[in-house]
């Protein structure tokens, strides 16, 4: 480890006498070299950027004026060089430093404008290997983290904002403060470690490496937050280069500011709403405590909603709305008759705005539209000292997957109903018991320690709210261990079970079934959720 060398210490401000500008996004790059040169600040560039500049009618020299050597490599080599580096890794104060500088004629830099070739966005876009590979930049990470080592004295900008904040002290003062200049630092060594996490994740999967030897996950911060999951925690909301679509990307139309808890349940209501196809008609899920408290479909919108609700009223008061299509006046109407924390929906017309409008901290969120259900990702969890990562529970189950184990097969009918119950169940807190019939939840038992008991739970939900539970499809997300879950089950009315079977006391439950005259269909799919 290298020792610390006896350098005197930073300065509270320092000057900004040349600055290096080298931008792949020239958005308000004119204005800010504008504003530069206006304080007399000299400015060095690089290909398209220094041809912006200079096409402002700005000064500017090129990189080569400071090197001696063209860009060259297809422009790869331009910035690795000593000239370059040394003016920003340069200790001004430390007479070494200084002595070296002056024999090898480098002057320093003060300020370095880099942000980097659009890695991310190029491999979002589907691009060929080679183009991803090209599109890697070197020199821009280098020269960030030279002066973000050296922020002592030089004020390191990888985004637009972070060279505002440089430019308004400057304006003010003409330097820059050392407190601003290792917040800079700070962020700019984040930002080369979120462009290298991309590129490794992007690398073990071109080489098909499912779990590499090193994992690295970087988001952008989106907001702070008053606090956590309780208020003693404190907490921040951060987002993906490439989101999947969902509450990291929708658009807040209005209302107070999401919580914790908010993204939280209305990620789960919307990554359940997913599943549920807008092309096969409107459907409606209702969230509390992430886990699902009725979900319905329906002819319309509001008619999906009002089924949704019929199924637990109590549990849907400050809940979560999801919708997997537009919403419209009428069912906004009847959603603002119960107290609720968010809506969110792919679009919403402008008389459902304006409708929420009127109930100004109820939380409405737009998103553009669904995300695949099917498509590939990752989900984490962290632990004491590290986190578990895989692949996202993309399950999803046809008729032809079933397979009937009883003697009496289900009706047409009641396939439907289990699909559609085992489809919910899948986003139900385990262990998990779905009543369902008619593209509805009847009654929903979630997170109980034994299977009997959610059946049981499930069912007298169902009772609370009148709701009938005879002739309905009852989905497990786990094997009976026991024939008493379902048991519990048919003595509620259910006709049709759905359950991915595996336990070495099957045979006992498929006995119990068929003792009851039940349906019973094995998925060989098991969708715990924990």
């Amino acid at each position: 480890m290298p020792a610390a060398p006896d350098f005197p210490p930073a300065p509270d401000r320092a000057p900004v006498k040349r600055a290096l500008i080298s931008v792949s996004d020239k958005t308000g790059l004119v204005d800010a070299a504008r504003v530069l040169a206006g304080l007399g600040v000299e400015l060095v560039s690089t290909g398209g950027t220094r041809k912006a500049i200079a096409d402002a009618g700005l000064p500017v020299k090129d990189i080569s004026d400071l090197t001696g050597f063209p860009e060259m490599m297809d422009g790869r080599v331009k910035t690795l060089h000593p000239v370059v580096h040394g003016g920003l890794l340069g200790v001004r104060d430390a007479p070494d430093h200084a002595k070296a500088m002056a024999e090898h004629a480098i002057g320093g830099i003060d300020l370095v404008y880099v942000n980097l070739y659009p890695f991310e966005s190029t491999v979002a876009g589907g691009a060929d290997y080679a183009t991803a590979v090209e599109n890697i930049d070197i020199g821009g990470p280098a020269m960030i983290r030279s002066a973000a080592k050296n922020h002592g004295y030089v004020a390191v900008c990888t985004e637009l904002a972070d060279l505002e904040e440089v430019l308004a002290e400057l304006q003010a003062s003409g330097t820059t403060s050392l407190d601003l200049r290792k917040r800079l630092a700070a962020r700019a060594y984040a930002r080369t470690a979120a462009y290298d996490a991309a590129i490794g994740a992007w690398f073990a999967d071109a080489v098909g490496e499912a779990w590499p030897r090193r994992r690295a996950f970087a988001g952008e911060l989106v907001q702070t937050m008053r606090y956590g999951e309780n208020p003693h925690q404190a907490a921040a909301f951060y987002r993906f280069a490439n989101p999947r679509t969902g509450v990291a990307t929708a658009r807040q139309l209005q209302g107070k500011e999401l919580s914790y808890n908010n993204i939280n349940d209305t990620d789960a209501a919307f990554e359940l709403i997913a599943e549920f196809d807008p092309a096969a008609g409107p459907a409606c899920a209702i969230i509390k405590h992430a886990n699902p408290c009725g979900l319905a479909t329906g002819r319309t919108m509001a008619e999906a909603y009002e089924r949704a609700l019929a199924c637990d009223p109590v549990s849907a008061f400050g809940g979560i709305i999801a919708l997997n299509g537009r919403l419209d006046a009428a069912t906004a109407t009847e959603i603002l008759k119960l107290l609720t924390e968010v809506v969110i929906a792919p679009e919403a017309d402008e008389d459902a705005v304006a409708l929420f409008s009127k109930k100004k901290n109820v939380r409405l969120l737009t998103t553009g539209g669904l995300p695949d259900p099917l498509a590939p990702g990752l989900t984490f969890k962290s632990v004491a000292g590290g986190f578990l990562v895989q692949g996202r529970d993309d399950a999803r189950l046809t008729a032809a997957d079933l397979r009937v184990v009883t003697k009496r097969a289900p009706t047409d009918e009641e396939v439907r109903d289990m699909l559609f119950a085992f489809t919910v169940a899948k986003h139900v807190k385990s262990n998990a018991i779905v009543y369902a019939r008619a593209g509805q939840t009847l009654g929903v038992g979630a997170g109980q320690m034994n299977r009997k008991d959610s059946a049981r739970i499930a069912a007298l939900r169902a009772a609370d709210f009148g709701l009938d539970l005879r002739g309905s499809a009852c989905a497990s997300e786990a094997f009976f261990p026991f024939p008493d879950g379902l048991i519990q089950a048919a003595d509620a009315g259910c006709t049709a079970v759905i359950q991915p079977g595996g336990s070495i006391g099957d045979q006992k439950v498929i006995d119990a079934a068929d003792e009851r005259g039940l349906a019973m269909v094995f998925t060989g799919v098991r969708v715990f959720r924990h």
